[in-house]
């Protein structure tokens, strides 16, 4: 049994004055729910082998956000392959995983995360493919679990999705702006 997890960035402020998008940094409401999901990362027991993430500023700051949350760090290995990366380019660092990784965090950008997602869990698998579906919101969390030993088996409708978790979810302050 593998699991993936997919950790989407968190709100980024897109009023500062940054040359490159590369370079935008949380805003304070993406530092708040960054570290609610750490936090509420910590209270479900959840324990990543391996964390791969973008090495964009935004992914670096949620990166620090939820580790504050967690009370432990997640020692990632930056990856510049995930800056906006497409779902094939996410699902190649998959396949790439050795076997002894057990579960495998990586943590990136929008639409490549939603549409892995969407590629990896059945058409017909209902509710949470559903919200998926609908909106991926930042600094939201999806893990699938795919019944194998070898991640290079993960593959189109092979994943069942056990938790999609937003940060209204976890704090209805956190939920989307009123304007």
């Amino acid at each position: 049994m593998k699991t993936l997890t997919l950790l989407r960035h968190a709100k980024s402020g897109w009023d500062d004055p940054v040359a490159r998008d590369y370079d935008r940094p949380l805003n304070l409401k993406g530092r708040r729910a960054a570290a609610a999901m750490g936090r509420h990362v910590q209270s479900l027991g959840l324990d990543f082998d391996r964390v791969i993430a973008s090495p964009a500023a935004r992914v670096q700051e949620t990166v620090t956000e939820v580790e504050g949350g967690l009370a432990r760090a997640l020692s990632p290995e930056w990856d510049r392959r995930l800056y906006l990366a497409s779902a094939a380019t996410l699902l190649d660092v998959v396949h790439e995983t050795g076997g002894d990784t057990r579960s495998l965090l990586l943590i990136g950008h929008n639409p490549g995360l939603e549409e892995l997602t969407m590629l990896l869990v059945p058409d017909d698998a209902g509710g949470l493919r559903e919200a998926v579906a609908q909106k991926y919101p930042t600094a939201t969390l999806a893990e699938m679990t795919f019944d194998t030993d070898d991640w290079r088996d993960v593959a189109t409708g092979r994943a069942t999705l056990r938790r999609f978790i937003r940060p209204r979810d976890v704090d209805p302050t956190l939920g989307p702006d009123a304007d």
